[in-house]
């Protein structure tokens, strides 16, 4: 009984330690920077062993604001739109080059959710799109546009490339060397 009660105490203490935000180091205060946690999606389409999560704003932000190691290239399109649907391939070979390195490719789909099951799911399917893809399902978009980037119209395509160090939006269409260019002012000193 007796050795039960001082693991559970120290099970107890170390949970206690785990989660606790500051450490010393050298006789100083340390903050250790903790990322917010998964945001759940609003809603969730299923079809054909496709998967796209919905997020409102509040959301997607999760996925525009992360603070480590890695670089985000941010793409939001819709499949309506032309010029989108055209560089979505040099998104599609960013990633699959740089998978192995700390890039992640994301895919912000724009579409209207009531064609999420009829048009994109089939869409990314046809493509075979291998970058992650998420909707953002949120009605007020004067107010989410302006968050994105204060000088963005609300035109397709558009792009955020991010990491903690460096943000930069572009509101345009890129070939696959343009697109590469901008990623490797982020990743190359």
């Amino acid at each position: 009984m007796k050795k039960m009660l001082l693991a559970g105490f120290a099970a107890i203490f170390l949970l206690y330690s785990c989660n606790e935000n500051k450490e010393k180091e050298g006789g100083e205060e340390v903050k250790e920077v903790v990322e917010a946690k998964m945001p759940t999606p609003m809603h969730v389409y299923t079809k054909d062993s496709v998967i796209v999560n919905a997020y409102k704003y509040d959301g997607l932000e999760y996925f525009l604001t992360k603070s480590n190691d890695t670089t985000y290239v941010v793409n939001f399109w819709a499949t309506w739109c032309v010029p989108c649907v055209e560089e979505l391939p040099y998104f599609e070979q960013l990633n699959e080059k740089y998978k192995n390195d700390k890039v992640k490719v994301l895919l912000v789909s724009l579409d209207m959710h009531k064609s999420v099951e009829s048009r994109l799911i089939p869409f990314i399917k046809n493509k075979k799109l291998q970058s992650d893809v998420v909707m953002l399902r949120d009605p007020d978009a004067d107010t989410w546009i302006r968050k994105i980037d204060t000088t963005w119209s609300g035109a397709l395509p558009a792009t955020i490339i991010y990491n903690k160090d460096k943000r930069k939006f572009y509101e345009q269409s890129f070939t696959y060397s343009e697109l590469e260019k901008e990623l490797n002012n982020f990743i190359k000193p």
